[in-house]
């Protein structure tokens, strides 16, 4: 019996002690318990880094394909973008722009140089033009499918190869390529199903096509050029063979007797270098008149007068309207100037064959003495002015553009004239108003003068130039140039038709006046 009760504490020893170690065994670990799991949206935000940045780099690295089109030789490449689009690079001459799908991807095509073995061959035998576009597109289609597979190929290896260098697991690095390859499918997918091929149609150029305007066509031959370029995007990439020689000679562009150029500027707002950017806007277009919609001020005092001397030596007559920042002082200063045609209070005048006519803003609104008189003031401005558009079509003598500073003032033109031109907003718009009036608003040739300096992107510098038939004296085709603001270089134009000139369009009924009678043009 002692040595029984003697053994009981021992016994009671080792089993405090198992149940001890069974209670550890099920605790947490001090490590576990100290560091926190992190959240499955870490881990899914990781992997969708993982996946993108990856993608990225393989497509940086090996997916550049290399295609023979044509004469030309051209590296193909997709980039990740935000806007997709295709934008064509003519190295050193610019590059051109088509919003051709709406996309994570963009579309690089890099002309790298014309193969003068295979040129020369095109113009020894001009007979082979005619086989040169079902090459071209045998090109693109064979370099399209090659660059499909290879960025797949890109995509999946460099997600695959940064998810092994990240997570140190086969399973998660297969698993980032996977994702990559769907990544790309889904991109694929979308820009397939939003392929825009009418975006041949606007293209915008950059760098030195910029100021090579030979390459634009005239008003004649625009629908014409345009329908063969809508075909497909082969078309366009064969007529880059074309640019190096054209703009090896500019000056190139010959006027056509049957296009009446109009430059359009606006709201030059005291910014000198405007007058030297329409001085050679003028030169090269060869433009036959200018058309200022106002706020060629920012105070319209006297002492500002000295800055509209240049308009004297544009080398084009000067149509010009008063703005909200232009002074009846300015409007006397610029009637004395030669070559200077000041419209007011539904004044016309007649110009290279065109019949202008205009009215100056109602309202100066530097003069803080004076009430604003607001939108009530400018439509009441816009019904003189087409009161006066009216009595003039009474009279046989239709005017063809309408011009007003205040797009309030303009919209009251609606059905008395073709097209009438505007600015005040320093920003760009066309459209067509509900009686068949086409309305464009202009942006600021001045890039908004000293308030460009206000902000931390300057605006740009814009203008137009608007192509018309001399017989009809309708618009045929703008184009829209931009140029890089304060203290930057970039250049761009954008060419755009009228939706009843582009090629397919059926002829769209004459435009109508308020009253329903058809609105032709004078004999």
């Amino acid at each position: 019996m002692a040595s029984v009760l003697a053994a009981a504490p021992r016994r009671l020893l080792r089993a405090a002690g198992a149940l001890a170690r069974r209670h550890r065994s099920r605790r947490p670990s001090p490590a576990t318990s100290l560091v926190p799991r992190p959240h499955p949206w870490l881990h899914a935000l990781g992997m969708v880094g993982v996946v993108l940045l990856g993608a990225w780099l393989g497509l940086l690295i090996v997916g550049d394909v290399r295609v023979p089109v044509g004469p030309m030789d051209t590296t193909m490449t997709l980039r990740p973008s935000l806007t997709g689009g295709t934008k064509i690079n003519v190295s050193p001459l610019g590059a051109l722009r088509l919003d051709s799908h709406q996309a994570p991807v963009r579309l690089d095509v890099n002309v790298d140089r014309l193969d003068p073995v295979r040129a020369q061959a095109l113009v020894d035998h001009p007979e082979r033009l005619s086989g040169l576009q079902q090459e071209v597109t045998h090109d693109v289609e064979h370099g399209t499918l090659d660059l499909a597979v290879r960025s797949c190929v890109a995509v999946v290896f460099g997600a695959t190869a940064l998810g092994l260098v990240v997570y140190r697991r086969p399973r998660r690095a297969l698993t980032a390529g996977g994702l990559a390859l769907a990544l790309l499918t889904a991109s694929g997918t979308t820009a397939y199903a939003t392929w825009n091929p009418a975006s041949v149609l606007e293209p915008r150029f950059s760098g030195l096509l910029s100021s090579a305007p030979s390459l634009v066509g005239n008003a004649r031959s625009i629908v014409t050029e345009f329908d063969v370029y809508q075909k497909e995007l082969a078309r366009l990439v064969t007529n880059v063979t074309k640019l190096y020689d054209a703009t090896s000679t500019l000056p190139a562009y010959e006027p056509d007797p049957t296009t009446i150029r109009v430059l359009h500027v606006s709201d030059i707002h005291l910014n000198p270098a405007s007058w030297k950017i329409i001085a050679s806007l003028a030169r090269q277009y060869r433009v036959n008149v200018i058309v200022d919609s106002g706020d060629t001020m920012d105070h319209g005092t006297a002492a500002e007068n000295g800055f509209l001397d240049p308009v004297e030596d544009l080398g084009a007559p000067y149509v010009w309207v008063r703005g909200n920042h232009d002074s009846r002082t300015t409007q006397r200063y610029m009637e004395r100037m030669k070559n200077v045609h000041v419209l007011d209070d539904g004044r016309a005048i007649t110009l290279a064959g065109l019949r202008f006519a205009g009215i100056g803003d109602p309202q100066f609104t530097p003069d803080r003495s004076a009430a604003p008189g607001g939108d009530r003031a400018e439509e009441l401005a816009g019904a003189r002015l087409a009161s006066a558009l009216s009595d003039q079509k009474a009279a046989g003598t239709p005017v063809d553009i309408a011009i007003a500073h205040e797009p309030t003032a303009a919209r009251e033109t609606d059905g008395e004239v073709p097209l009438v031109l505007a600015g005040h907003l320093h920003r760009e718009k066309m459209e067509v108003m509900p009686y068949g009036t086409r309305l464009r608003i202009e942006g600021s040739t001045g890039g908004s003068g000293l308030r460009a300096v206000e902000d931390d992107d300057p605006d740009p510098i814009e203008a137009s130039i608007l192509y018309l038939d001399r017989d009809t004296r309708r618009l045929q085709a703008w184009d829209e140039i931009k140029l890089g603001g304060l203290g930057l270089t970039a250049a761009e134009v954008t060419r755009h038709l009228p939706r009843e000139n582009q090629p397919g369009a059926h002829p769209t009924p004459a435009p109508r006046d308020r009253s329903g009678t058809p609105r032709t043009p004078a004999p």
